[in-house]
């Protein structure tokens, strides 16, 4: 028998093996996920079941995150990075890490998507110079008058119109919370245990401690629709209705509460939220 003959013979007898010492009630997706067998044990048509249940969750966290971000990203796009993601969690899953493969994967998923994001640079530079402007006209105006300006105040002393304002504290809205997802996404890494080393958890450790305390800063309404959005996960309308408000009121009190973190953390600490 040739060599390759007898790896693929040898290979078949494993397989056999490992099947008859798994639980036959499971499902293969729960052997993953629990670390019993690991992917490469899996035969091919096993693989193809664990895909098909794990792609929905592609489609959940592209739409979720696709939320946050200006219409003219396209979800697809978001759809197929995180494929990627999920692919490749699947070969590089280590179960002596102590976590479940289903939050590695959705760790992997979202950095795949927040990746492909860095890579598609999706702000205009008129956009970009729309939010600077807006930026420094709210914290002109907060210092002058001690109050958050309203939408028809951003107007009147930018010279934008309605429309151009509402597409800016979108935009503003999307830069702040794109990285906030990443720290979010740091912050599953060091809570999970895995993909980082010692001195990166202590950084994102110490990043966290300096955004909390600057949240207890924020004014009670701020907070309040940071926590509604990113706590309880409501989205701006759900938020609205909580709130007794109206759903552009809570876009620009988040968007004002983010861009007061980012200036903060700039001026304090040197650490930009968005460039």
């Amino acid at each position: 028998m040739s060599t390759d003959k007898q790896k693929t013979a040898d290979q078949a007898y494993k397989n056999i093996a490992l099947r008859n010492a798994r639980n036959p009630s499971a499902e293969p997706w729960e052997e993953l996920d629990s670390g019993t067998v690991v992917w490469s044990d899996f035969t091919p048509l096993e693989q193809e079941s664990i895909v098909r249940h794990y792609a929905p969750k592609v489609k959940y966290l592209a739409s979720r995150m696709k939320a946050r971000l200006p219409r003219n990203v396209d979800v697809n796009e978001l759809i197929s990075a995180g494929s990627m993601g999920l692919v490749e969690s699947f070969s590089k899953f280590k179960p002596q890490l102590g976590v479940k493969f289903d939050t590695y994967a959705e760790s992997r998923i979202r950095g795949a998507m927040l990746d492909e994001l860095r890579r598609m640079d999706w702000f205009p530079r008129s956009l970009r110079q729309r939010v600077r402007q807006l930026d420094n006209v709210i914290l002109q105006l907060e210092q002058s008058t001690g109050e958050t300006p309203s939408e028809d105040d951003l107007v009147k002393e930018t010279g934008l119109t309605t429309k151009e304002v509402r597409e800016g504290m979108e935009a503003m809205q999307s830069q702040l919370c794109f990285p906030l997802d990443i720290l979010e996404n740091s912050m599953a890494d060091s809570e999970g245990g895995f993909g980082g080393q010692p001195f990166d958890l202590a950084a994102s450790s110490e990043l966290l401690e300096l955004v909390a305390a600057l949240i207890e800063q924020l004014t009670p309404r701020e907070k309040l629709v940071l926590s509604l959005y990113y706590s309880d996960e409501l989205n701006m309308r759900e938020a609205a209705e909580v709130m007794g408000i109206t759903e552009g009121r809570v876009s620009q009190l988040h968007a004002q509460a983010l861009s007061r973190l980012r200036r903060e953390l700039n001026n304090r600490h040197g650490l930009p939220l968005y460039s």
